[in-house]
């Protein structure tokens, strides 16, 4: 209970989160008279790290930065406008498509819609679609970075539930189509039985083309992603790798990015690598104290006392990660809490590849749930939009995603058919 109050005391003043753990972690040893432990932290800090999978989160950040800042998806933009912008809300259908496209490449959510948020909201908005509407759909949207493939949120979790990162990159790509399939109804349904969306526009038939030669050309990193590491030719991170040095060729070719612009965006993705391994090496150290102390065997006799049905624990797992991820952004919730709950997984024969699905898209889900949700702090600032308003229009979205999620809990194979077809797990 001290740890608990220490923990989320420290979170409700300001705290960073990566000290509230450390500060959560040293509490608990303060009270159960493990001081003896306190020598270790330091070695617990370099085992955590020393993982060669960490290897993939600094290239895939990498890759999501050299994109923003080549234009490279603005590009992607235009390609989802030529291809379904004639249809009527043919630009609600151009945002989510891109959103699509988009994720296979940034892999972070809260980028995503920032990235988004800034052109797709304004320019709904001038083609006469409500500004509600609008940063509903741009951010819900966004969920799909952390889905499909390549995942931020699917590495640190391989990392957590030491589980393989390839399987959990090709397993989010059937998830993923699902949500886009039910955020497409939720906008056909919209256009029927609401106030209706505009008409779609088509332009010429020669600017078309152009558009679509020079703006699939950023597609090829998604399918040299995907494609290499299905194959077995590549592992994640050599696929990052390759992903990285090709943006980084299109950015230069299309010159919306010069070699000067490489130390910012170095010194970005360093921050953004320092911030995530930093928390995954506190929550180490607490995962390791509570373990010493036989915490994660209480747990999974409380849990099996619970319930002994595989989807009935999906399915508490499912609120517990949405109510955490209104207060603690996805990452967060997953390292302190995956490695609570994997023997329970394991005691359950859940397989641990549907587990991380599951966890993925709950904690998702977080990201645009009051009172944090940061997904929607980022439209509301770029679309100068009140919170009761954007939530609204975001519900029926937030539904479809939901449904999809105790779809995917309860028919294990929409997770796990696809790598074992794929790469055999």
């Amino acid at each position: 209970m001290i740890t608990l109050i220490v923990f989320f005391g420290l979170l409700l003043t300001g705290f960073p989160i990566f000290g509230a753990i450390l500060a959560g972690a040293v509490a608990f040893m303060a009270t159960n008279d493990l001081a003896v432990l306190y020598d270790s932290i330091p070695i617990q800090f370099y085992g955590a790290l020393e993982i060669n999978s960490l290897l993939a989160i600094p290239l895939f950040l990498l890759v999501g930065e050299i994109m923003n800042k080549a234009g490279l998806t603005q590009r992607l933009i235009a390609v989802a406008e030529v291809l379904v912008g004639g249809l009527k809300g043919g630009l609600a259908y151009a945002n989510l498509f891109t959103n699509a496209m988009a994720a296979s490449i940034l892999g972070s959510a809260v980028a995503q819609i920032g990235v988004m948020s800034k052109v797709m909201i304004p320019a709904m908005e001038r083609s006469g679609y409500k500004r509600a509407f609008s940063g509903a759909v741009t951010v819900s949207a966004g969920l799909l970075g952390p889905i499909i493939p390549p995942s931020m949120l699917m590495i640190i979790y391989g990392v957590v539930a030491v589980q393989p990162i390839a399987p959990l990159f090709i397993a989010g790509i059937l998830p993923g189509v699902l949500i886009v399939s039910a955020l497409a109804i939720v906008i056909f349904l919209y256009g029927v039985f609401g106030p209706g969306l505009p008409a779609g526009t088509r332009g010429e038939r020669s600017a078309s083309v152009k558009i679509l030669l020079e703006g699939l050309a950023p597609a090829v990193i998604p399918l040299v992603v995907i494609g290499g590491i299905m194959s077995g030719v590549m592992t994640p991170t050599e696929s990052g790798a390759v992903a990285s040095i090709i943006a980084l060729v299109l950015g230069l070719v299309y010159r919306e990015l010069q070699m000067r612009d490489l130390p910012a965006i170095l010194l970005e993705v360093g921050t953004n690598t320092a911030t995530i391994t930093g928390l995954i090496a506190v929550a180490s150290v607490l995962s390791w104290v509570l373990a010493f102390q036989g915490v994660p065997d209480m747990v999974v006799e409380h849990m099996t006392g619970l319930t002994d049905s595989p989807f009935l624990f999906l399915l508490l797992v499912i609120v517990l990660m949405l109510l955490l991820g209104m207060f603690l952004e996805s990452i967060s919730v997953l390292i302190v809490v995956v490695p609570l709950l994997m023997p329970v997984v394991t005691s359950l024969g859940i397989d641990p590849i549907h587990f991380g699905v599951v966890c993925t898209v709950a904690t998702v889900l977080g990201l645009v749930t009051p009172p944090v949700g940061p997904g929607l702090y980022i439209a509301i600032v770029q679309a100068d939009i009140r919170m009761w308003p954007l939530f609204r229009a975001t519900l029926p979205f937030l539904a479809a995603v939901f449904a999809v999620l105790i779809l995917i809990a309860a028919v294990p194979a929409i997770s796990t058919w696809l790598p074992a077809l794929m790469i055999g797990k």
